[in-house]
C-alpha cells in the first residue's frame, strides 16, 4: 500500500482494518498459545493423549494437528495466506467438535465453537490491510 492509498483512507477503514488486525492477532496467539505449542514443545507425552479418528496413525495426526495449530496460526498473525491458513484449523475444529467429542454440550464445547466463529470470520473478511499479503500481486493477495 503506497502512501496516498493510506491518506485516501476514511476513519472507518482504518478502524475496520485495526479490529481485523487485532481478531487475526488475538486468535492465532490464543490458539498457538493454548493448544499449538503444549502440542509441539511435548510431541512425545501428547503422542499418547492424542485422539486419531481417522486412523492415520497417532504422529501423523499430531503433526497434522500442530501444523494446523502453530504453523496455520503464525501465518494468520502474519497476514500471509490468511484465508487458505484458516481452513486446516476450520477443519481441525470441526473434527474435534463433532468426530471426537459429539458428546460435548454446547457449553462443554463453547471455547471450540468460539474458535470456530471467529476463524470462519477471518476465512470470510480476510486479513484486512494491516497484513503482509498485501505486498502480493493477483489472486495470491486474496487467498
Amino acid at each position: 500500500m503506497n502512501h496516498s492509498t493510506v491518506e485516501n483512507l476514511s476513519l472507518e477503514d482504518r478502524v475496520r482494518d485495526l479490529g481485523l488486525l487485532f481478531l487475526r492477532l488475538s486468535a492465532a496467539a490464543f490458539l498457538l498459545v493454548v493448544h499449538g505449542l503444549p502440542k509441539l514443545l511435548d510431541f512425545n507425552h501428547q503422542l499418547t493423549l492424542i485422539e486419531d479418528p481417522f486412523h492415520l496413525g497417532a504422529q501423523l495426526t499430531l503433526t497434522l494437528a500442530i501444523f494446523a495449530e502453530v504453523l496455520c496460526p503464525l501465518l494468520i498473525a502474519a497476514g500471509i495466506f490468511v484465508r487458505l491458513a484458516c481452513l486446516p484449523i476450520l477443519f481441525l475444529l470441526l473434527v474435534a467438535l463433532l468426530a471426537v467429542h459429539p458428546e460435548w454440550t454446547l457449553e462443554q464445547g463453547q471455547f471450540g465453537w468460539l474458535l470456530l466463529i471467529i476463524f470462519t470470520t477471518v476465512l470470510i473478511a480476510g486479513p484486512g490491510r494491516l497484513a503482509l499479503n498485501t505486498r502480493f500481486n493477483g489472486a495470491v493477495r486474496y487467498v
